[in-house]
């Protein structure tokens, strides 16, 4: 099962996790052919202060 780990700065609320997750569920099964529960999704919320630390992380991967 891929694994996708998305790192933000600050803090989301539940709705807008729901939609980044709902995002990248809808694409893997439009293009890869694969089910909603296909991919393991969870967040890192890195605190506002830690911008540029959250930012080569997202760079790195």
């Amino acid at each position: 099962m891929p694994y996708v780990n998305i790192k933000v700065a600050g803090a989301l609320t539940r709705e807008q996790k729901a939609k980044i997750a709902e995002e990248i569920t809808d694409t893997l099964e439009r293009i890869a052919k694969k089910p909603k529960s296909y991919t393991y999704i969870t967040f890192d919320e890195v605190s506002g202060e830690n911008w540029a630390v959250a930012g080569e992380l997202l760079d790195s991967d």
